[in-house]
């Protein structure tokens, strides 16, 4: 008999560092350091996470909208916040 509830899925490792493309899967590299003027202060910092695939797509998207900040590795950016 087939139950109506599907199966647990396997556990997720929370501590992996993945892509935010929509669907994507594949580990990040790359941190999009960004905000929105009209809505955050002019140093606060959100973040999109990307894959070397995505970086260029999700560096185009908030560009065009004038919130992306900052490019910079996924090392360099935990680099610099374990300085802080």
């Amino acid at each position: 008999m087939n139950s109506p509830h599907p199966p647990n899925p396997a556990p997720r490792d929370d501590s992996a560092v993945i892509c935010s493309a929509k669907g994507c899967r594949a580990a990040a590299v790359w941190v999009l350091a960004w905000n929105n003027p009209k809505l955050h202060t002019p140093d606060r910092r959100k973040t999109w996470l990307a894959c070397e695939e995505h970086r260029e797509h999700l560096s185009q998207f908030l560009g065009v909208r004038g919130f992306l900040k900052d490019v910079v590795t996924l090392a360099e950016w935990e680099a610099a916040a374990a300085g802080r």
